[in-house]
């Protein structure tokens, strides 16, 4: 299960992780990464960087309500084994298409990984050189 810390709740970081994070996508779902400079928000008091944070995104068109929890189930058990791996400060938002509804975890873990990695792959490009 996906610890509580490492849950996106509010709607301006699904907004933010959309808007300003690096897309890729896979037959059956889209990952949006979106990693914040762990330090900008980081007080004195608080020395720790912030953990990565994930949120699912599962729509009518993946199916009735009975499949769109099957698959964000499935979602959420997928990325809390890859959780710890992500950058500090990382959130991510997996966006589940119709061919989810039939996939197994094994196909969507396989999706996820390969899309996570071209967004990793993407936003490192896109870092200003220090």
């Amino acid at each position: 299960m996906l610890p509580a810390g490492a849950r996106l709740t509010r709607r301006a970081d699904f907004a933010t992780t959309i808007r300003r994070g690096r897309r890729a996508g896979r037959n059956r779902l889209v990952v949006h990464l979106h990693i914040a400079d762990p330090m900008a928000d980081q007080t004195i008091t608080d020395p720790a960087p912030p953990s990565a944070r994930a949120g699912f995104v599962v729509s009518k068109a993946v199916g009735n309500a009975v499949v769109r929890h099957r698959v964000a189930r499935r979602l959420r058990h997928v990325v809390a084994d890859r959780i710890e791996a992500l950058p500090p400060g990382a959130l991510v938002v997996v966006r589940a298409l119709p061919p989810a509804a039939e996939a197994s975890s094994a196909d969507l873990g396989g999706d996820f990984d390969s899309a996570l990695r071209s967004a990793l792959k993407k936003s490192r490009a896109a870092e200003p050189a220090r």
